[in-house]
């Protein structure tokens, strides 16, 4: 039977490479994956310090287990050149950063120790998508992934393509094309069994085929009460093989849901009915560990979509991303455009046939995802190249027919070989640019950027982002008008029906190369700072979602006299799924202020705006007058669901620890954010409180980064790492004028959910 283990533990890594040293186990650091091959400070940092050679290594003792078996490696990925030796020999060459590789190591394994040593070559080689150009995001060096030692019959599965053709029928049908690897001689006659389950583990359906070759296609038919994979009911089912040959017995599984999906001149739909697409663009990138983040943060990241910013789909910009990330969209609903490594550069022959076969890998590998709705089968704003994307797209479309594909550009009238015209549309600001002297556009119309008499599949991949960047510790004003372009985009898409809908530029924060960002290797383009705390503009989003999911009333001010231009805070945009609100203004009565569906007469939600409209300068107070105390009810039917007390007095009242989660797991690098807050009397974040804070930790495990943090805003965020001990974690917190604070972490043993 399979025997698959995780192999993150015990490698030895070492600055640079030495082809003369690949016999011997090299002195290093001890190292658990995933692993950054640099720990780069939070800004103001070179990033060349990575871009170089690094070696990794590890000891394989033979096994009785791998008598007569298939042994090889898989690597989830590896940045960005990797060449893998075993006792010395090179055994296998991968040239893609984001995308699996595996390796058979069967006929190379000595029956003792065997050493095994990959050599990663962070450098940005212009034969490698997405290097060759100016990026605008970070590729950290290093084994970031998970590595898996695979053990298996010399005759094996390989991949599984799972189809559900009729996935509207009242009977359903589910198609799996099986993939195998191995000696075919000894494959003849061997026998496919398929078994489908739910999600309780009760079994719907088997099968059988015959096995003559190093593909087979079993199907399983007439199958009832299958429910469908929804955005709010995303029900996955499990179809597990197992193939017996003379070789031996192999088994696997793999997940997907029974769904449909298209691309129309009249929006998208999910399962035959429209659905406005509304999301965000995301980076797999994390402060000081870059890329080197295991499965708990890959999955708090879709979590933060879905839940908290109440998107119903991410882009994942610019590179396939985790395995652990997709696998959470689909357990709950999050939609996904995943595309191809690459921004705006295309290289020669070689660069663009590794791309091309990014896009096998990445289909080959996430076909059965049902959050997958559309391929990115173009590098990222680039110019044309017929020949090029004909070729992806018709590879995309080899490999699978079920799904659209779709092609990222920034320019006007760009041939279109996809089967959605994907457009990043950064009109919405643009007016200001010397000469322009044009009106402000919040979008662009369908037919100017096409240059097609005719309406097309067409989709909005980015907007705002770099035409505004804004700091979550920004004056007042700034961060206002950030969430007024983030709004008037909301409401253009959703009041085009010719458009599926958007996703904007970004979720968080981001590094990046010094030729963008703010010159201290930052781009703020996020309605999130990179620890995914939110800015004004999160709360856009949030509020569009159902109350029912959770009341958002978030107004985007700091209640200060003095903070804006003239002095006051009007107008004051209120960002709220309620009904409605009440405002107070210090002992006045509250006046009941609806929401401004007539500036953004699409949005399911519109904000309250607060101006000279609904109330007076007078009521407000003049300059000079006593600053007074506000109050914010908002009501969802006729009930106060929530209110806010905004002080006209803050003082810092409470130093708040938040974790995501007290209960970790030793021996897989299990890491967990932790921000911190100081708020004021009436529990909001104080917006320019700047100190230090100190930071302890007992316990088998690490703070991630610096222990002395300055807030940011009011905020701090931070990483606690657990190590190999099953043992108590303590994070002990101080600051001035502050109680010392605490939290404990309970770190189990290593989960067995795989």
């Amino acid at each position: 039977m399979r025997q698959i283990e995780n192999f993150n533990a015990g490698w030895t890594f070492r600055e640079g490479f030495d082809a003369s040293a690949l016999q011997a186990l090299q002195t290093g650091e001890t190292v658990r994956l995933p692993h950054t091959a640099v720990e780069l400070p939070y800004n103001y940092f070179d990033e060349r310090r990575y871009q170089k050679a690094f070696t990794y290594q590890k000891v394989l003792a033979w096994q009785p287990a791998f008598e007569g078996k298939r042994v090889s490696l898989v690597f989830d990925a590896a940045m960005a050149d990797a060449k893998v030796y075993l006792n010395g020999e090179q055994i296998a060459h991968h040239r893609d950063g984001y995308t699996p590789f595996e390796i058979d190591m069967t006929a190379h394994l000595g029956r003792d120790e065997n050493l095994l040593t990959v050599h990663i070559d962070g450098s940005e080689n212009p034969e490698i998508p997405p290097f060759g150009g100016q990026i605008d995001y970070l590729c950290y060096a290093g084994l970031y992934r998970d590595v898996w030692l695979k053990v298996t019959t010399p005759v094996a599965i390989d991949n599984v393509k799972v189809e559900t053709p009729d996935a509207l029928s009242e009977k359903k049908s589910v198609s799996a094309r099986v993939f195998l690897t191995g000696d075919m001689a000894k494959a003849q006659n061997g026998v496919l069994h398929a078994k489908l389950t739910d999600a309780e583990g009760d079994v719907l359906a088997v099968a059988k085929v015959t096995v003559t070759g190093p593909e087979a296609l079993i199907e399983l038919q007439d199958l009832e009460d299958i429910r469908l994979w929804e955005i709010d009911d995303p029900a996955l089912y499990t179809l597990a093989l197992t193939l017996e040959t003379d070789a031996g017995t192999d088994t696997c599984e793999t997940r997907f849901g029974f769904r449909t999906v298209s691309f129309q001149t009249d929006g998208f739909r999910l399962n035959g009915r429209p659905l406005k697409l509304r999301g965000l663009n995301r980076h797999q990138s994390w402060p000081h560990l870059g890329y080197a983040m295991g499965r708990r943060g890959q999955e708090k990241d879709a979590d933060i979509l879905k839940h908290e910013l109440a998107c119903n789909i991410v882009r994942t910009s610019h590179y396939p991303q985790s395995t652990y990330f997709l696998n959470r969209c689909d357990e709950i609903g999050l939609l996904v455009f995943e595309e191809i490594p690459g921004w705006q550069h295309m290289g020669p022959d070689i660069w663009k046939q590794e791309s091309i076969e990014n896009v096998r890998r990445m289909i080959t590998r996430d076909w059965n995802h049902p959050s997958i709705i559309i391929w990115g089968v173009r590098i990222n704003e680039s110019a044309d190249d017929h020949d090029f994307y004909t070729e992806t797209n018709r590879l995309a479309h080899e490999l699978d027919a079920t799904r659209p594909t779709g092609g990222v550009r920034c320019i006007e009238d760009s041939e279109l070989l996809e089967d959605v015209y994907t457009m990043n549309d950064f009109i919405l600001g643009d007016e200001e640019q010397p000469g322009r002297n044009a009106g402000r556009e919040f979008r662009r119309e369908q037919k100017r950027v096409t240059g097609l008499s005719h309406d097309v599949p067409y989709m909005i991949t980015e907007y705002c982002g770099h035409m505004y960047p804004t700091k979550r510790f920004d004056q007042e004003q700034r961060q206002a008008e950030h969430v007024t372009r983030h709004l008037q985009m909301l409401n253009a898409i959703a009041g085009d029906p010719a458009i599926a809908g958007g996703t904007g530029w970004c979720m968080f924060d981001y590094n990046t190369h010094e030729d963008f960002g703010s010159g201290d290797r930052i781009c703020y383009h996020g309605v999130m700072d990179m620890y995914r705390e939110p800015k004004f503009a999160a709360y856009a989003y949030a509020s569009q979602g159902d109350p029912k999911n959770g009341v958002v009333m978030q107004p985007v001010t700091f209640w200060a006299r003095g903070e804006r231009n003239i002095g006051g805070v009007l107008p004051l945009i209120i960002l709220t799924n309620c009904d409605y609100v009440e405002l107070s203004f210090g002992d006045d009565a509250p006046k009941r202020i609806e929401p401004d569906s007539a500036t953004y007469p699409h949005l399911a939600h519109p904000p309250v705006v607060v101006d000279l409209r609904s109330v007076s300068q007078e009521e407000f107070g003049e300059w000079g007058r006593i600053w007074r105390d506000g109050t914010v009810t908002g009501y969802l039917d006729g009930k106060a669901v929530t209110t806010m007390k905004l002080p006209a007095g803050p003082v810092p009242t409470t130093l708040e620890i938040d974790p995501d989660a007290t209960r970790l797991y030793a021996g897989e690098k299990d890491c967990v954010r932790v921000i911190l807050r100081v708020r004021d009397q009436g529990g909001n974040i104080l917006p320019f409180f700047d100190e230090p804070v100190h930071l302890f930790l007992d316990g088998p495990g690490r703070i991630v980064g610096p222990d002395c943090l300055s807030f940011r805003g009011g905020t701090a965020g931070l990483y606690i790492e657990a190590g190999d001990e099953a043992a108590d974690l303590t994070l002990r917190v101080r600051a001035h004028g502050f109680e010392d604070q605490s939290v404990t972490f309970s770190v189990e043993g290593a989960r067995t959910d795989g």
